[in-house]
């Protein structure tokens, strides 16, 4: 494609585009937000493409530069540059993060042998994938610092293959259009590969249990964003980019240039992580679009490369490796020493970003910049140097010696981390998580019978008279009942009255909800005998809504819905309006609210649910978290599920929010 955008020379020298320094900033600071505040910022995952196509373009580029200037591929030398770039900093965040699970967080240091392990060899993705590691759960089996490197895996992968396929296409195909054309064609292929590997999913799972990180974290189903970046190399080459065009075309990249920045940001700020739009095209999609963008801030006469430099996103981009790398340990490790991270949504996130930046710095200066121009045929003298105190190095020696303690101490807790167990296996809350739910066959039994009250109850509606003759005949059963055959003594305490606790053992009702609601399970089940709960470990709004969907099509959902959803991730305003119109305007909701004070999303989401109570006539919110305010001893360690003290105290809540509501 040689037209008034493209000159033809050899032996073109690389030029530094400032532009690419704007557009990691771009993606660093989405990313980081993402995980600080999802609840506002919704799409920040999205930087990760941002990174994988802007590194396919440049690697891509600098290797036909190198071919185009000496008719080879120098590997050596490409993989020494790659390795000077990338494994001092991750050498150092793996072993810091070692060495700080050894000091003070020795509950993270199950499998912590086996994540430093495969990151090192670039492999962590698959080890994720195999292990059932999960991109989305916060609250399964505690959150692992090194959760985000996934991202590292599948570019160190890359970097390890692309080369020699890049060569081998050069001296079979030769005609560059050609090859950008078989690189597009695999690209698609793995964008295609996402799409129908998450319509198998769906087609044999549930969809409140399927969880995407199998897609999100596989090279095979993210290479797109890659190869996307690398066809544009073959096309659109750096030193072949004229810098003077006619202002039509200047224009014209402009207005590409602009359109495409839009829906990047668009896409930033709406797209949820785990929407099937995402999977059944919307990465792909998104990755053409910043691929667009990529493509009018490499060229030099359009203005994006000029717009997108600043002394800030200099410095931000250069130091954008380091960011990404410190981030999530830095976040995992100050929000599990200071718990009450919900009260302070801006000083707490305000903090980790201050700490991730001076971390960063620190690394950059004393060790990933050294590393990047130490000379290592010198290493022998060097580690002599060290050795002898008389020989002069300044800081360097000092830096040096921290490193060998970090990482010395990373060492230990390495060779300790295969004879430590996974606490969340064999915590309190897990094993009472364990011993929670009931028998398929005791589930059916009850949903047919939510199916023949659902039915009873429609032929009542039917005749109002009978209806109010039934409600009193009840009425004087539960107060004979009360006085013969009193039930669940024990909740009387809390408020409950025997009348009640005798109304709600006819009461049907349907429940949705998270490990708060499974912890919660027995109490409500006791309470509410006729009750079908469909509660499980780190589900979410946006997989909840088609389980709702699919119980009204099975004629399942009772005429009493109990949702507890919200502990682990924010949703949206539509999401919310999309579950109440799941549930239907003739259904009594109870919702309870969140009580999760290690996250920020916790107010954001009381406050949607508040404010959806004044909207909706058929919503109730109870007001779990008013309730729990200030009790501390109802609750496990991560004071977000129940213990014994604060099982019953949940239960009796749910009970007497739905019955002083609800008259049978």
């Amino acid at each position: 494609m040689v037209g008034p955008q493209l000159k033809q020379t050899r032996g073109r020298k690389r030029r530094y585009i400032h532009g690419f320094d704007g557009l990691r900033t771009i993606g660093v600071i989405g990313v980081i937000l993402y995980h600080l505040r999802p609840e506002l910022f919704r799409g920040g995952y999205l930087g990760v493409p941002i990174f994988m196509v802007v590194s396919g373009y440049l690697i891509t580029d600098g290797l036909l530069i190198e071919f185009d200037r000496n008719h080879r591929i120098d590997f050596k030398s490409f993989f020494i540059r790659r390795f000077k770039r990338l494994y001092p900093g991750l050498i150092t965040v793996l072993f810091g993060t070692a060495a700080y699970i050894t000091l003070f967080s020795q509950n993270l240091l199950h499998n912590l042998h086996m994540m430093v392990l495969t990151n090192l060899l670039y492999v962590y993705n698959w080890w994720q994938i195999l292990n059932g590691q999960s991109y989305f759960a916060r609250y399964a089996n505690g959150e692992s610092p090194f959760t985000h490197l996934w991202t590292l895996s599948i570019e160190g992968q890359y970097y390890l293959i692309w080369p020699f396929l890049v060569l081998a296409l050069l001296l079979l195909v030769k005609s560059r259009h050609q090859i950008a054309n078989i690189v597009l064609i695999l690209a698609a292929a793995s964008g295609a590969w996402m799409a129908i590997l998450y319509m198998m999913t769906i087609a044999h799972v549930q969809p409140a249990a399927f969880d995407p990180s199998r897609l999100y974290y596989g090279t095979d189903t993210r290479a797109f964003s890659i190869l996307f970046g690398a066809a544009l190399a073959f096309i659109w080459p750096s030193g072949r980019l004229s810098q003077h065009l006619g202002k039509k075309w200047v224009i014209g990249l402009d207005l590409l240039g602009t359109a495409s920045f839009l829906g990047l940001l668009v896409m930033v700020f709406t797209i949820d992580a785990q929407s099937s739009f995402l999977y059944e095209g919307g990465m792909v999609l998104f990755s053409i679009v910043t691929t667009i963008l990529v493509a009018v801030v490499a060229h030099p006469a359009a203005h994006f490369d000029r717009l997108l430099s600043n002394p800030l996103f200099s410095y931000i981009g250069s130091r954008s490796y380091g960011l990404y790398l410190y981030q999530f340990p830095v976040m995992i490790f100050w929000e599990n020493r200071f718990r009450n991270v919900a009260d302070h949504p801006v000083l707490y996130p305000v903090i980790e970003v201050v700490l991730i930046v001076v971390i960063t710095e620190l690394s950059y200066r004393f060790i990933e910049q050294p590393a990047a121009h130490f000379n290592y045929h010198k290493t022998w003298a060097f580690l002599k140097g060290l050795a002898n105190p008389k020989v002069r190095m300044g800081k360097t020696r000092w830096v040096s010696y921290v490193a060998l303690i970090i990482l010395a101490i990373g060492s230990v807790g390495l060779a300790k981390a295969p004879s430590v167990k996974a606490e969340g296996d064999n915590s309190p809350l897990a094993q009472q998580l364990k011993k929670r739910g009931v028998s398929t066959k005791e589930k059916e039994k009850r949903l047919a019978a939510m199916r023949s009250s659902i039915a009873a109850q429609k032929k009542a509606d039917k005749n109002k008279a009978a209806e109010e003759s039934s409600s009193k005949a009840l009425e004087a059963k539960y107060a004979s009942q009360a006085k013969t055959h009193p039930v669940n003594r024990e909740y009387e305490q809390y408020g409950l009255t025997q009348i009640q606790l005798q109304q709600a053992q006819d009461i049907g009702l349907t429940a949705i909800g998270d490990s708060v609601m499974l912890d919660g399970e027995n109490g409500l089940q006791q309470l509410f005998p006729k009750a079908v709960i469909d509660a499980a470990v780190s589900r979410q709004m946006i997989n909840s809504i088609d389980l709702v969907r699919s119980y009204a099509d099975r004629g399942v959902l009772g005429n009493i819905v109990l949702i507890g959803l919200g502990t682990n991730g924010p949703f949206s305003d539509d999401q919310l309006a999309q579950m109440m119109q799941a549930i239907g305007p003739d259904r009594q909701v109870f919702w309870i609210n969140v009580r999760v004070p290690t996250r920020a999303w916790q107010n954001d989401v009381n406050s949607k649910l508040a404010a959806a109570q004044k909207q909706y006539k058929n919503l109730t919110v109870i007001d779990w978290y008013d309730k729990s305010n200030g009790h501390p001893d109802w609750f496990y360690n991560d004071m977000v599920h129940m213990n014994p003290n604060g099982n019953p105290q949940y239960a009796a809540l749910v009970a007497k929010t739905i019955l002083d509501k609800v008259k049978n």
